[in-house]
């Protein structure tokens, strides 16, 4: 996605009262830090931040006293039950250099039929220039058969990014759904049902 504008205001209150404040005025505290700069302690917008990291590795443009840094979400800290934003770590980026960031696998695509598909890294880890990260990537089982797997080596990576993992990872992985202990005893069960129904129909026929 493009970079989010967000206009930042300093703060010099710290503490849980303070970031309590700081939330009832649907402001998020936060630190913008990196590049060997002493940590800025910032207020972002609430909704228009909120809005942004629904976004995987969104890039933010933080307007300071009318000067702009380029930054990206290092930690998001929620409330754990209200999932209400508490603290945002922001990473100070320049155009061109490369950072490491955790991205989100969509599989894409339809495994042959009569298999089914299990994700094993929901996730993979990329190096990737800053500025052109990216929020997922695609990766198709289309046609695969059971016992055949996407590796890391087969992964389609963005222009410039490189997969951070082993080759030989198993990113999602193809295979054979099979039945359940329940679900065996219960074929049987009908097995033994439908045949005792037969038996007794041939005894009232006189077979």
């Amino acid at each position: 996605m493009s970079e989010v504008k967000l206009a930042a205001a300093t703060r010099t209150e710290f503490g849980k009262g303070a970031a309590r404040r700081i939330r009832r005025a649907n402001q998020i505290p936060a630190v913008l830090y990196g590049h060997g700069g002493e940590p800025v302690h910032i207020t972002l917008p609430g909704h228009e931040t909120m809005l942004a990291l629904k976004h995987s590795n969104a890039l933010f443009s933080i307007d300071i006293d009318g000067t702009s840094q380029l930054a990206i979400a290092k930690d998001v800290q929620r409330d754990p039950v209200k999932q209400v934003i508490e603290h945002v770590d922001l990473l100070i980026v320049i155009k061109g250099e490369k950072v490491t960031v955790e991205v989100n696998v969509h599989v894409t695509g339809e495994s042959a039929p009569g298999t089914i598909h299990v994700v094993e890294s929901q996730t993979v880890q990329l190096e990737a220039e800053a500025t052109h990260l990216p929020e997922s990537i695609d990766v198709s089982v289309e046609g695969l058969e059971a016992g055949e797997a996407v590796r890391g080596s087969d992964l389609v990576l963005p222009e410039g990014a490189v997969y951070l993992g082993d080759a030989a990872d198993v990113i999602v992985m193809v295979s054979q759904p099979r039945a359940s202990a329940e679900d065996d005893a219960a074929v049987e069960e009908l097995a033994a049902s439908q045949s005792a129904a037969s038996a007794a129909a041939d005894v009232a026929a006189g077979l």
